[in-house]
């Protein structure tokens, strides 16, 4: 079973007897000694398939990895192996223990737009300035807190009515939420996390019925998903796998920490490390190498390639953002007239504004291109409105689809009535549902979700949307216009039925249920990095975020500009600067064997025309590596060394979260400390008869805890650089900071 592996794989996959951290380097084979490994933990270790624990990071994932399961040890095992994303495990869990938490197992899974969608209407009711108390920006303060286990509910604001208004929020958010019967996707963690550490017995059992858990991509685990972790692993019995030069989603939460840490929280852990590359030429690899190696703290490897050596990573300048599309459009239609298809490209640039260029000159020159990251197909408003119904249909308690669709399509029940229903609701403590069965304005509405309900165990789920479908009334609705955008409605309603019937199809091939229940389960849990595929070749462009996971043979890096690439939000934090560096590290990794890296001195922003500098991460490549000019009239300049705007910080500690499950005696990871050069401004100032220094821990009214990692200027343009703890780096004048030491 083993003989296609190399030494590092077979090893990393042999060894079972312990806690143990795989650090994959980029194009390693990571995937394949997960998929090794379970197949080796039933086939050869004697475990039974539901005994193992496998958690991934999206669906995708999941998918292909069974697959190849499947063909190493036989469909058969395969079936039972609980092995999916972490929102998509523990919501089985809690879905089987949903009582002891005070829930129905057919709680519903609120999306981010349902969430904000709720918190809108609780800052509405409680007279807050939406334009104070952003549902946006409100939400992003409930997960953070969520993502740290936190309970009370309780967010600190910048004033106290401030933070008691947020906690406000927070608290009748969170009851909403329970009345209605549902959870919100932090949700499925911070109470698995609780029912875990409140209720010993459940925990005994998960425990003894996983013998092994395994962690793919464990660089992007956050706080939460980590204690949990603590909590299931008994007898060390955990493989992680991942890559510390990888981990680009700190704006998620995730911890990089928890990688470089591994070691220490899991007593007695085997590090195994994966460098050989087998995507990338060589010349790609050295190049991503003499880049990441200019971060300071991470875990010692070598990554290698033995492919071709390949070509050099072209560097390219250009006069503008418009010459810049027009010279990657050129190139890629050279590319593809000698032999190339349009699938072998991507542009990847650092944030979704830098697309409309290259969109507009791609489709000037009739290219094939698919936007990734844009709006996902479970999010458009036919989707939406259809999806309400049978959530609804399967929990008439959600607050959030019984507004979005009780006058949809219009059947004269008007924003008062619904007003009247919800105050009426609130006043009694019970959900909009139960209400609207006693108004007689809402009795056929009622009737149909009723009727509707009955079948919902008693017919396949593609049986089920087809009578919803046709008997609400959308078909008509949709079906009612000949206008393009009707048109363009219809195809995505004939697209969604036929995913109910691939659903019910699939289930079927694999023995599962079909009801509508498991379909609406599967949507809930789809995730952002789950990339939908069309069909015809086209270029591709994304995100770098997006990116992740991806490969190509051609990829371009656009935008390579200081304020663009590292992003002006990270430059005053050495933290947040080598992210930065990871996140270039993760874009030229992705190429197979060739990679263009393009910056223009001119752009488009903010509604003008602005010069821009190279960005800094160019000097940190080897310039024997590159072709400095690549194709074209204009030969690129090698940008001058820009120094560091961050300062290291000094003494500095981190601040710990406590945790009671910590296991103790415990070894550290070989993480190599290197040496950077900054020049340091004056490292103490006072304030209210308070003084600061680098490395003072400090309390903020509003954004928390934190280490002050620099100070600058003086007098009263004094200013201290705030590492917090969960808000990011800020600058603060102390003159009206506020600050506190801890």
């Amino acid at each position: 079973m083993l003989s296609g592996l190399n030494d590092s794989q077979k090893a990393a996959v042999e060894y079972i007897d312990g806690p143990s951290l795989v650090i994959a380097g980029a194009g390693s084979g990571k995937t394949r000694v997960l998929t090794y490994k379970i197949a080796y933990l039933i086939a050869q270790a004697g475990l039974k398939p539901w005994q193992i624990m496998a958690l991934t990071f999206t669906n995708k994932a999941a998918r292909e990895m069974k697959e190849r399961i499947s063909h190493l040890v036989g469909e058969e095992d395969v079936r039972y192996l609980r092995m999916g994303t972490f929102h998509s495990i523990f919501s089985h869990i809690l879905r089987v223990e949903a009582e002891i938490l005070g829930y129905t197992a057919d709680f519903t899974i609120y999306d981010e737009s349902d969430s904000k969608s709720l918190c809108r209407t609780i800052i509405k009711e409680m007279n807050l300035d939406e334009k104070t108390y952003r549902p946006g920006d409100v939400m992003k303060r409930i997960s953070s807190a969520k993502n740290s286990a936190s309970v009370s509910y309780r967010i600190i604001g910048n004033t106290d009515k401030e933070t008691n208004d947020l906690t406000a929020v927070f608290t009748e958010y969170q009851a909403r939420c329970r009345k209605s019967n549902a959870m919100d996707f932090d949700d499925l963690l911070l109470n698995t996390h609780q029912l875990f550490a409140n209720h010993p017995d459940i925990l005994e059992k998960y425990q003894s019925q996983y013998k092994f858990i395994l962690v793919d991509e464990y660089q992007d685990t956050n706080y939460i998903q980590q204690q949990i972790l603590l909590q299931l692993v008994k007898d060390g019995k955990i493989c992680v796998v991942g890559d510390d030069a990888q981990s680009i989603y700190a704006f998620r939460g995730a911890r990089i920490d928890n990688i470089l840490n591994f070691q220490k929280l899991f007593a007695g852990s085997k590090l195994f490390k994966l460098e050989q590359n087998y995507r990338s030429t060589q010349c790609i690899v050295k190049a991503a190498n003499s880049l990441i190696h200019k971060n300071v703290k991470q875990i010692d490897k070598d990554v290698y390639s033995r492919n071709e050596e390949g070509e050099k990573i072209k560097l390219k300048e250009l006069s503008s953002d418009r010459e810049e599309a027009s010279f990657i459009t050129g190139d890629i239609k050279r590319r593809v007239n000698g032999g190339m298809s349009y699938d072998d490209f991507a542009i990847l640039y650092r944030t979704n504004a830098q697309s409309r260029p290259f969109e507009e000159e791609l489709r000037r020159n009739g290219i094939d291109f698919q936007i990734y990251g844009g709006q996902s197909f479970y999010q458009r408003k036919e989707i939406k409105d259809v999806v309400a119904y049978l959530r609804l249909i399967a929990n008439p308690d959600d607050e959030e689809a019984f507004k979005r669709i009780i006058n949809y399509p219009t059947r004269g029940i008007g924003n008062t009535t619904v007003s009247r229903i919800s105050a009426d609701a609130q006043e009694r403590g019970i959900s909009l549902w139960k209400v609207a069965l006693e108004v007689p304005k809402c009795a056929d509405f009622c009737r149909f979700i009723s009727s509707m309900h009955e079948n919902l165990y008693k017919v396949d789920a593609f049986t089920l949307g087809k009578d919803v479908i046709r008997q609400a009334g959308i078909y008509d609705d949709i079906y009612s216009s000949t206008e393009p955008e009707y048109l363009s409605r219809q195809e995505n309603l004939e697209e969604f039925i036929n995913s109910l019937r691939e659903f019910v199809e699939t289930r079927q091939e694999q023995g599962e249920p079909t009801d509508m229940m498991e379909f609406l389960k599967d949507v809930a849990l789809l995730t952002d990095r789950d990339i939908e595929q069309q069909n015809k070749a086209s270029v591709k462009l994304m995100t770098i975020h997006s990116a992740k996971g991806l490969e190509f043979p051609c990829v371009y890096v656009v935008g390579m500009e200081e304020d663009i690439f590292p992003s002006p939000q990270s430059t005053d934090s050495q933290r947040r600067l080598e992210e930065e560096r990871r996140l270039l590290y993760v874009a030229i990794t992705r190429a197979e064997k060739y990679c263009f890296l393009t910056y223009a001195n001119m752009r488009y922003r903010y509604g003008k025309m602005e010069f821009s500098a190279p960005s800094r991460f160019l000097k940190d490549i080897d310039r024997d590596l590159l072709d400095i000019g690549g194709y074209g009239s204009r030969k690129a300049s090698y940008p001058e060394r820009r120094q560091p705007t961050y300062t290291t910080p000094r003494n500095f500690r981190p601040i710990e979260r406590p945790t009671s499950f910590r296991p103790a005696n415990t070894t550290q990871p070989q993480i190599s400390q290197r040496t950077v050069t900054t020049s340091s401004p004056s490292f103490s100032a006072s304030n209210n008869n308070t003084t600061f220094n680098a490395g003072d821990q400090v309390i903020h009214e509003r954004f928390g805890e934190g280490v002050i990692s620099a100070i600058e200027g003086t007098g009263e343009s004094t200013k201290a650089v705030v590492e917090f703890t969960y808000s990011g780096t800020k600058k603060l004048l102390l003159k009206f900071a506020k600050l506190k030491k801890k």
